[in-house]
């Protein structure tokens, strides 16, 4: 393409630049709007759009000296659609901006932002990781009840109340930067910094996460930065330099670009391209008030290969990066969670001890286990000794570094199903796999760990998760009870009956297991004593056992906090449970037992009245 040949004019650019204003992109003021790109290899760059009917040389941008182009146009205004006209030699280039805050569709413009928003004083602050119960959600199917387009942000503020009387504080949303299509997981963002606009919009977001506050509820938003694209990608050869055939200024053009989602892993080693990273990681906090963030797929952000078994492929700018992330985090005073699924302490270590610096990762070693455990068919084959190791699995010997869950959206995807539909995949609403995911997810909230659950699980979903298809709220009507069962798992958790303090503390000792009879026991707490002291009893068997000894810390009252085979989580259970006495014991550092009736696939949830006095 033949380059341009009349002149650029750069006289409102100048005129209206009374200050050289601060940051990336679309700047607007009160007056028009400032524009800064980073295009190091262009000889001219100007900015085009609906304010100026997308003429190359209305509006040129200068050289700041330092790969960076800025200018300054008056009456560009919030609302505006534009462009970078960006020419390289013999090439015309128009790029949608890296840093639009908005834009019209992944492959349109970009929209100059309104950053006007009445917050109405939102304060929110997350409660200690302890304390926290996570509920992963995808915008595009949670609130959708069945149109053909993908849900709003709109649509799942409208089913909030319904997660707070669940007693869920906290939701994890999968990505809603701007991706091709309308509908997708979210893992291949076009442009990071703009909100989908098929699910609303930055407003819309911002007016969700402050209807999640308003009832209690923090937001922590799943990012992608360890490839972008590969689709509507903009970025791509960005001002018309790249080595190898590779994605330019903003990619590494060698090796290490590749990734299973394409060539397009960004250089973690420039600094632009960290500085943009980290611009984004803070918008996510500071302007939409994000609680947290969780970073998909460390792996491929600290190794080129994805392989914790090949050092040599280690990205030290890539790590880094990470703790360059998690500093801003932390420094705000809200939540960095990894997924990186290598059962790796140092994620979780203190940057200052070269570590990651993340409170917290998904943990692989327990949601394997469990669903193993919880599908196997037959009892014999079914090892509760893999099982304590899950259940007691943690990070630098902290469990609250762990994410733990039995369903996520990797987990009910990509060839596996929700967890009832694999128990049962002919009947996933009968026994077998109502009880069984119910042990499963009754595991999620009494291990040691930081809960989670994905969307519809409450509902006892069946099939697998894919974006087209949306949460069946239907399910609601019935299996009220499961969703009863959900209610009490967590509000016990969260120790918001003052009696189950335990289930908040790092204490897990194991009382007993029983590898024939398919029975664990094991005790948690925070100090200790009475409305502390919380005792775990698990049947993994088909079979009611009776009257089987179980230990516990105190005699005396200990009352049923919980039965999950009680007929009023479902019709097809038939298991009342009921307070013990317990006496004399006979087991190991145990002072007491008592004889509890466990029905199969069951579990029970014992602590004593708080207002007993420890003799």
């Amino acid at each position: 393409m033949a380059v341009l040949e009349r002149p650029f004019s750069t006289t409102d650019a100048r005129a209206s630049a009374t200050e050289r204003r601060e940051g990336m992109g679309a700047i607007p003021h009160e007056v028009g709007t400032a524009f800064r790109v980073w295009a190091p290899n262009a000889q001219r760059v100007s900015v085009t759009g609906s304010f100026n009917d997308w003429d190359p040389f209305a509006h040129a941008l200068e050289s700041e000296g330092n790969g960076y182009w800025y200018g300054d146009v008056v009456g560009a205004r919030p609302g505006d659609e534009y462009r970078f006209h960006i020419v390289n030699g013999e090439l015309e280039l128009s790029r949608n901006d890296p840093y639009a805050r908005e834009t019209t569709n992944s492959a349109g413009n970009g929209v100059i932002p309104d950053l006007a928003f009445d917050w109405e004083g939102d304060a929110y602050r997350l409660p200690p990781l302890n304390e926290i119960a996570i509920y992963e959600l995808h915008v595009g199917t949670f609130g959708q009840t069945g149109d053909e387009k993908p849900a709003s942000f709109e649509d799942a503020a409208r089913k909030l109340d319904h997660l707070a009387a669940l007693g869920i504080n906290a939701i994890e949303i999968m990505p809603i930067a701007e991706f091709a299509g309308d509908r997708s997981w979210g893992y291949n963002p076009a442009h990071i910094f703009a909100v989908e606009s098929a699910y609303g919009g930055p407003k819309a977001f911002k007016a969700f996460v402050k209807e999640a506050h308003r009832r209690g509820i923090g937001v922590v938003l799943d990012v992608v930065y360890n490839h972008f694209g590969p689709g509507d990608l903009d970025l791509w050869q960005f001002d018309g330099w790249s080595e190898n055939g590779g994605g330019g200024i903003y990619f590494y053009n060698d090796w290490r670009s590749k990734t299973p989602w394409g060539d397009t892993r960004p250089d973690y080693g420039r600094p632009e391209v960290r500085q943009m990273i980290r611009d984004n990681a803070v918008m996510w906090l500071d302007e939409f008030h994000v609680d947290g963030l969780r970073i998909d797929g460390t792996l491929f952000i600290r190794n080129a290969e994805g392989q914790s078994n090949k050092p040599e492929s280690d990205l030290k700018e890539g790590w880094s990066l990470m703790q360059w992330l998690t500093g801003e985090v932390r420094e705000r005073g809200k939540l960095a969670i990894a997924e990186d699924l290598q059962d790796n302490d140092w994620l979780t270590k203190p940057t200052e001890e070269g570590g990651a610096g993340f409170h917290a990762q998904w943990c692989a070693q327990f949601v394997h286990p469990v669903r193993a455990v919880a599908n196997e068919l037959d009892d014999d084959r079914r090892s509760m000794e893999k099982l304590l190791a899950a259940v007691a699995h943690r990070f630098n010997q902290d469990p609250f570094e762990r994410v733990i869950y039995s369903e996520s959206h990797d987990e009910v995807a990509n060839g596996k199903s929700r967890v009832p539909q694999e128990i049962d995949p002919g009947d996933p609403d009968g026994y077998f796999a109502q009880k069984r995911s119910t042990l499963a997810a009754g595991l999620v909230f009494t291990a040691p760990g930081v809960p989670m659950i994905f969307q519809g699980q409450e509902l006892l979903a069946d099939g697998f998760f894919e974006d087209t298809r949306p949460v069946d709220w239907n399910r609601l009507d019935e299996h009220r009870g499961i969703a009863h069962l959900y209610r009490d798992l967590i509000r016990l958790r969260l120790n918001r009956g003052g009696a189950t303090r335990g289930l908040t503390g790092a204490n897990f000792r194991v009382a007993l297991l029983d590898e024939v009879a398919k029975v664990l026991v094991f005790r948690r707490s925070y100090e200790g004593g009475p409305g502390d002291d919380t005792m775990v009893v698990l049947n993994f068997s088909h079979r009611d056992l009776a009257a089987v000894p179980v230990p516990f810390p105190a005699p005396g009252k200990w009352v049923c906090r919980l039965n999950s085979a009680w007929s009023g989580y479902s019709p097809l259970f038939g298991g009342e449970g009921g307070d013990v006495e317990a006496g004399p014991g006979s087991f190991d550092d145990y002072p007491a037992q008592a004889a509890v009736d466990l029905p199969a696939y069951t579990l029970t949830i014992f602590s004593q009245d708080s207002n007993l006095k420890e003799e």
